[in-house]
This record gives C-alpha cells, structure tokens and sequence, in this order.
C-alpha cells in the first residue's frame, strides 16, 4: 500500500484529521463545565446512538476480514450482522427500560442493583480485562498493521498514533465527543464503502455478471449442516450467546443507550443500528464477492484473501481516493478506540475508584480520575497490543471469534437469568461468573491449541458456545433452588408508560424486512 500513497492522498488524510479534531474541540466545548464525560448528560438523540453503536462495532479488522469472508465464501458470514437484530431488539424492549429505569451508569452497577456488591465487583473487573482485550488490544493491532504500511514505523508506534487520536476525543470531551465524531465518521464509511461496491459492479459488467461470476451458493445465508465454516444449525443456536453478551450486555456497546435523552430515542437509536447493520453485507462483504468474480474474469491478481479489500480499493479508487479510504479505515478504528476508552474509564471510575475509594469525591475528581484511567488504561492496552503482535502464524481474525464465544456465556447466563426469573440468587450468579467463567476459559484454550494427550472431536465453536451457556444456565437454576437463603434483591423494573408509535413502527418495518432478505438469500 506505501506506493499507492501520493501527494493527494496525504492530503485528503491531513484535511480528514483537521476536520476530525475540529468537531472533537466544537463536541468538548458543547460539554457543561463541570458535567460527567462518560453519559453526555444523558442528551444523546437516536441518530448519535445508532451511528454510535454501529461505529464501535465496526472496525478495521471488520472491513478486511468480512471482504476475506466474502472472497472465500460468500454472504453467509453475514449472519453475524443481520441475525444481531433479533438481539439489538432485545436490548430496546427488555434490556433498556431497566437499564434507563434504574438510572446506572454502568452495567455492573446494575448487575450490584440485581445481586449485591460482591456481584457488582466481580463484574466490574471481568468487564474491565474484557475491554483492554477484545476491544482495545486486538482492534489496535488491526490498525496497526494498516498504519505501519504506510508510515513503515513499529507496531508500538502505530498503536501510539492511534490511541493518541482516540483518547483526545475520550480524554477532552468524553462520550460527547465520541458520539459525534462517531456520526462524521459513519456517514464517511457509509459513503466510500459504497462507491468501491458500485465500482467494482460497474467493473464486472453489471449485476448480472456478478450473480453469474460466482458459484450458486455465495448468495445463501444458511450453509449445510456439514459445512466446516458456517453450519447452519451452530449458527442459529450458538450466535444467540454472543448476541445477548454483545448486544445487551457489553459496556461499550450499551454506553451510548445508557447516555439516551430518554427511552423512546434509546429505542429508536438502537432500530437505526439496526438498520445499519443490514449495510454490512453490502458494504463489507460483497466487495470480497466482487473481488472473487473479478479473479475468476482476470480483470485482477489476488494470492491472499485477506488483501481482497485493500486490492479493490488499489484497482478501482483514482489517486486521492486511496488516502480517503484509508482516512476511513482510521475513522472506524478510531471510533472503536474511543467508545472502548470511555467505556474503560466509566466503569473503573464508577464501580472502583467512586465505590470503594472516594465515595465522596466531587464531579472534577470523578472527571480528573477518569482522564488518568484513559492514559493508564492506553499504556497497558499498547503493551497487550505489542504482545499480540509477537503471536506469528495464526490468523487472529478467527481466533478473536472463537475467543468472543468462550468469552461469552457466563455473562449472558447471568444477565438472562437475572432479568428474567426472579429467583436467581447471588451465589448463583457469582458462580457463573468465577467458576463458569474459568472453566470456558479453559474449554477454550483446550480448543484452539488442542493437547495431544485429548484427542477430542470438538462440535463448532458456536454449538460449544450454546453448550457452555445451556450448562451454566442448568447449574445457575439448581444452585438458585438449592440456596435457602431469603432474597434480597429484586430485579430493577422498567420504566413505565405507553410505548412509543414510531418505536413500534420502525422495529416493526425492521423486523419486516430482516424476514424479507433471509428469504431471499435462501
């Protein structure tokens, strides 16, 4: 890529920084001196919470894995965009009204709210290791291996840029600034991605080409139930366990909800997200379909699957274009980056640092321990990040999905349980989130690097996911009744009223529609 950088690139990058920094500084001086960075004064509208969502969602790895999905195999991986609906809606009918309702700003406070402190502790620190990894760590590499081809600089380097960019929006202006940088940098990807589709369309000849280019199955999103890659009966049963942890249950993903004006625009926020995420396969995936029909014409060369994106982009974008694509591909890292860090800092300062240390500290304490834990919290993730970049010879994109599915059950098993069946108890959900968290840990170390000594048949990693998260449930359930102890908490009840039309109405032509297209790509 270093060779396909001219002038103009450099400066369409610059004017997009410029431009960048500009709305962070404008988001940061909108913040009431004095106010909390991490919930935005609770003023989000449904557009900054969707936009939001979808951003930290997206990343870089994202781009250049899906367009490596599609290259290899087709739509199918778009189940994990466009079955995540079903969970988002979970999220802004079940989820969200108890979470608005109870007033938390984090969800181990609402977890503490639910189970006690000793829950709200154990949960604060799973969540805190979670974001240094899976959100920060993995996603800086990702972007690193980007910025190091063009600027030829150490990955340490290259997470350091990054991080710099995205905790000057976490640091400065906090959720804020994050939300509306997120808006400015969607609409951007929303905008190139789509140019590269249509281009590479246009390339091939039309639609019809491209339908014809390709083997039958690239448009079907249920694969046979022998498939290696993407069954479809692991699919239906196991990406429910990391939908409701992802969706419902994540901090970063939940924060710009928790930070809605009120629950009608936290409700239509999470429909936009998910009618964005239908742009996914569009966007994402099909620019590898594109690119696999333009090899099998001979219009271009590709070796390695996993540059399908950044090939189209070298072969179809004029001089200029190049440097916008890579503005974009920084934009979706940094919005990742900067939803992580503020999520990071919300959840030590809050559940740690205000609960156990200072539960008297002012607002310019709380905001002061906050930009500490987003620099602390930036250095350890580099060093994490520099360790991850040592790992050679294992594709990490795929490794990181199986990890999200051990990840996974403890949390879903516990949020589940506690908001649906009254009866659950601490030491129930305390068990599933020490003791069932360390054994599907296990479980999956055994997995991904199986000893010799186990000569085990593994069943997909999703279907183990379901697995883990069935039996967690079962030993949640039968620790809950054996436990004599009288309840003392009680599940945090919803807000009350009349449910919105036009929430009822967008979720309805949502689901109307997510129905219509796996009808069609079957």
């Amino acid at each position: 890529m270093p060779h396909y950088m001219e002038a103009l690139d450099w400066v369409i990058l610059a004017v997009y920084f410029a431009v960048l920094m500009c709305i962070g500084i404008w988001a940061s001086m909108k913040r009431k001196k004095g106010s909390s960075l991490f919930l935005a004064e609770r003023s989000l509208r449904w557009h900054h919470i969707g936009f939001s969502m979808w951003g930290t969602n997206v990343g870089p790895s994202m781009l250049i894995a899906s367009a490596s999905a599609g290259f290899t195999t087709g739509v199918v991986s778009g189940n994990f965009a466009w079955y995540a609906f079903v969970f988002i809606g979970l999220l802004a009918f079940v989820f969200a009204p108890r979470y608005l309702g109870s007033g938390i700003s984090t969800l181990p406070e609402f977890m503490g709210l639910r189970f006690g402190q000793s829950t709200r502790n154990i949960l604060a620190w799973y969540t805190i290791v979670t974001i240094l990894i899976s959100w920060l760590a993995l996603t800086l590499f990702a972007g690193g291996v980007l910025i190091r081809q063009v600027f030829d600089i150490p990955m340490w380097a290259s997470a350091f840029i990054l991080l710099l960019i995205a905790g000057f929006f976490a640091i400065l202006g906090g959720l804020k600034a994050v939300a509306y940088t997120n808006v400015y940098q969607m609409l951007l990807l929303i905008i190139v991605s789509a140019i590269l589709t249509i281009a590479g369309i246009h390339k091939l000849g039309g639609i019809s080409s491209l339908t014809s280019g390709v083997p039958a199955d690239y448009w079907v999103l249920f694969k046979p139930i022998n498939d290696p890659d993407f069954p479809w009966l692991p699919i239906l049963l196991g990406y429910p366990v990391m939908g409701v942890w992802f969706w419902c249950t994540d901090q970063s993903m939940v924060q710009p909800v928790l930070a809605a004006r009120n629950l009608r625009e936290g409700q239509l926020g999470t429909n936009f997200c998910g009618w964005l995420k239908i742009l996914d396969v569009f966007l994402y995936i099909l620019p590898g379909v594109i690119c696999f029909a333009l090899v099998q014409q001979g219009s271009i060369s590709l070796s390695n699957p996993d540059e399908a994106y950044l090939t189209m982009v070298t072969n179809l974008f004029p001089v200029g274009m190049v440097g916008l694509v890579f503005a974009v591909l920084t934009a979706a890292l940094v919005s990742t980056v900067g939803s992580a860090l503020n999520a990071l800092s919300t959840v030590f300062t809050m559940d740690i640092y205000v609960k156990h240390y200072a539960p008297k500290a002012t607002e310019h304490d709380i905001i002061r321990m906050g930009r500490i834990v987003t620099v602390v919290g930036a250095i350890i993730s580099i060093a994490i990040t520099i360790a991850i970049d040592s790992i050679k010879g294992l594709n990490l994109f795929n490794v990181f999905q199986s990890v999200l599915s051990f990840i996974a059950p403890p949390m879903t098993a516990v949020f589940l349980l506690g908001v649906f069946w009254r009866r659950t108890t601490t030491r129930a959900a305390n068990f599933a989130l020490t003791i069932g968290t360390a054994f599907c840990l296990i479980v999956g170390v055994l997995y991904l690097w199986p000893p010799a000594w186990l000569p085990i048949e593994w069943p997909h990693f999703m279907l183990l996911s379901f697995l883990l998260c069935a039996a967690l449930i079962i030993a949640m359930v039968i620790i809950s009744l054996a436990d004599k102890r009288q309840m003392a908490y009680e599940i945090p009840q919803p807000i009350r009223g009349k449910m919105s039309k036009l929430v009822v109405t967008a979720w309805t032509l949502l689901c109307i529609v997510m129905v219509g297209l796996y009808v069609v790509f079957n």
